[in-house]
């Protein structure tokens, strides 16, 4: 089989729009969407590119969820359960370790490529 490369600006993928379940949410109107434009090993490893209005709310990455971020447009700010509070803007890559407790708050709207990976 050979390996494939997959660009995101060729994908046919369409947008899914979602917000955060309203008991999570802190403030704001977080309307988001997401264009999956890779999935692979069964759903466990996703690309694509994420967008959200401002607002901010409660997240939880479960025990085995690691993601990738590289902010594209914005302005987000995480706070960890633990106290630390860290702000990226347009340029920034990160990645939320597995089990991230916090909230999520998009001061500005927001556009970012994203890889979410699940490990066994």
């Amino acid at each position: 089989m050979a390996a494939k490369l997959i660009a995101f600006g060729e994908s046919s993928a369409e947008p899914e729009a979602f917000a955060p379940a309203p008991e999570r949410v802190l403030s704001g109107n977080p309307q988001q969407s997401a264009i999956n434009h890779y999935a692979a090993a069964g759903d466990r490893l996703l690309a694509g590119e994420w967008r959200c209005e401002p607002g901010s709310w409660r997240v939880s990455y479960d025990p085995d969820e690691y993601e990738f971020c590289q902010i594209l447009e914005g302005h987000v700010r995480l706070t960890d359960d633990a106290g630390p509070v860290r702000e990226f803007r347009a340029g920034d890559a990160f990645v939320i370790e597995a089990g991230f407790r916090g909230v999520w708050e998009t001061l500005s709207y927001c556009r970012k490529h994203y890889v979410i990976c699940r490990l066994p």
